[in-house]
């Protein structure tokens, strides 16, 4: 093989690895993605539990990007707290290093035997059922891996380009360069994952000596941190936190383990040669020693990371930005969490929304209720529904069919929420046009209001229930409730013109009373609405 061939090999061995990790950690995504959440519902302020989710979910999805960008979503969302990400990014650090260990097997010679696994993979994926065609992803991806790590390791049979390599490295044996060198590459890549393949198969071909290779090591844990940085842009300040202490993980053990290589490096060296192994399974035994030993020596020592992250990055002063508890795009990398997480989101956009509600009523009953308060709100409930709905864009092209049809439903609910709102404001304008008219209700028509006031209450009661808990039994009461408020606005238009009649009301209270129960009744048709959308997801829009 030529030279020109040889880098070629290289070039494309380098690019079938990193598209089969992509396609195995996708597809282990999807299969164990039921399997994540219940991991990541198990989550406490224990930390050693923390390091070990942390380990179980990278080992999972086999990528530790996947699993920090995750978990910067979780911590923007407020699912989980600063202190919990920070033992989760140890432990994947823990499970990132599987990558390596699984990449030094291409020392037996095994790879042409793996690389049938692409075959096997591709016909399983001809198959309708979603199961099967994840896991011959499965396959096809770890086949993929073996066939990358095979030409990546043909490069170097040329003798001209093993010397070249040979050639640079000595160049460059500096520590510090080797380092840089590592973290460079690996942030251009934007995964470790790929770097440390690629440095064990230079590795193994003897385009890299050992000692060279550990520093390189040690660089690739740094360069991994891009990803993470790049995901928090954007984010929550807590998010930014996540990132630089993943970050601040990896430049500490790399700073001790570069000082104990320095002053160690020939006992250091010596030992590894001694060992029983290939080459290439002692840069993954380092690999796991660095991450282990790095999460033994900071683990004790979180609450200080967590408090050094918070003077740094300090607070926003806009409380818009703190308003979304739930749904982050850092979430998309596991749709499964993302959906789950998008419902919370709309729940909680429900609750602002029925605070709003009740709150602009009690305004006309004679409560005190700042009025600022209330459009305040109602710009936040306006801003989640915008960012609830390009999150839900974003999510739906990662779903199945079936999940599809909920993203569908959850952009009719978000709607109805965001018009409840809208009608909150309507009775708020009611309320302070009959301030500046200085004008007020009977206390006839104040009790009616109240009694259709409850009425609608009640249905936003039950339509909460049926959304959050998928209650499926109390349609035909939110349907009886919501003919009683039809009925309730009609009999209480003509209470109200009887009230003229006998000079019980002034005239110009006429616009402002049924604009009042106007909006009231049609925030029941909402609340239907809101309810049906669990039964039928197609939605029913009203307007």
């Amino acid at each position: 093989m030529n030279v020109f061939s040889c880098i070629l090999s290289l070039l494309a061995g380098c690019g079938v690895f990193m598209v089969g990790m992509n396609i195995m950690s996708h597809a282990l995504e999807s299969v164990c993605g039921v399997g994540v959440k219940r991991l990541l519902g198990k989550i406490s302020n224990n930390r050693f539990l923390g390091v070990g989710i942390g380990t179980s979910v990278t080992a999972i999805v086999q990528s530790s990007s996947a699993t920090t960008v995750m978990v910067i979503g979780l911590v923007n969302a407020g699912v989980i707290t600063l202190f919990q990400a920070t033992s989760i990014i140890m432990g994947a650090n823990i499970g990132t290093t599987a990558t390596g260990i699984l990449a030094s097997f291409s020392s037996f010679k095994l790879n042409e035997y793996f690389s049938i696994f692409v075959f096997i993979g591709v016909i399983m994926m001809f198959v309708k059922k979603s199961s099967v065609k994840n896991i011959g992803s499965i396959l096809s991806g770890f086949g993929l891996i073996f066939i990358g790590l095979e030409l990546m390791g043909n490069a170097f049979n040329n003798e001209e380009v093993l010397d070249f390599f040979m050639d640079v490295f000595s160049k460059i044996s500096f520590p510090l360069l080797l380092i840089l060198f590592g973290l460079l590459f690996t942030a251009l890549l934007q995964s470790s994952s790929a770097m440390t393949g690629i440095v064990i198969v230079m590795a193994g071909g003897g385009a890299l000596s050992l000692e060279n290779a550990l520093f390189i090591i040690l660089g690739t844990n740094i360069g991994t941190c891009i990803t993470a940085i790049i995901s928090s842009i954007g984010a929550n300040p807590n998010a930014k936190r996540a990132s630089l202490i993943h970050l601040m993980f990896n430049v500490i053990g790399t700073v001790v383990f570069t000082i104990i290589l320095l002053i160690f490096k020939n006992q250091i060296i010596d030992f590894m040669n001694n060992l029983n192994l290939k080459i290439e399974f002692k840069i993954s035994l380092f690999h796991v020693v660095f991450n282990v030993v790095t999460t033994l020596l900071l683990l004790p020592s979180i609450n200080l990371l967590v408090k050094f992250s918070k003077k740094v990055i300090k607070e926003p002063k806009d409380e818009r930005l703190n308003s979304l508890k739930y749904i982050d795009d850092h979430l998309l990398r596991t749709p499964s969490v993302a959906l789950m997480q998008a419902k919370n989101e709309i729940i909680n956009m429900m609750e602002l929304s029925k605070e709003n509600f009740d709150d602009s009523l009690k305004l006309i009953m004679g409560e005190k209720i700042e009025v600022e308060e209330i459009e305040k709100k109602e710009d936040t409930i306006d801003y989640i529904n915008n960012e609830i709905a390009k999150f839900l864009v974003a999510l739906s092209n990662k779903l199945s069919s079936s999940q599809e049809k909920v993203i569908g439903s959850y952009f009719h609910v978000i709607n109805d929420i965001e018009r409840i709102g809208d009608h909150a404001i309507n009775i708020t304008k009611v309320y302070d046009n009959m301030l500046s008219d200085e004008v007020s209700f009977s206390s006839s028509a104040l009790g009616e209001i109240k009694t259709m006031y409850d009425n609608v209450k009640e249905m936003y009661d039950i339509s909460y229930n049926i959304f959050v808990n998928g209650d499926k039994n109390s349609f035909e009461i939110l349907d009886n409730l919501e003919k009683k408020t039809d009925n309730m606005k009609e009999e209480m238009s003509a209470h109200h013109f009887a009230r003229l009649m006998n000079d019980n009301c002034k005239l110009e209270l006429t616009a402002y009373y049924t604009t009042l129960i106007s909006n009231i009744e049609r925030v029941g048709d909402h609340l239907v609405n809101i309810g049906y959308s669990v039964k039928n997801p197609t939605g029913t829009q009203e307007d």
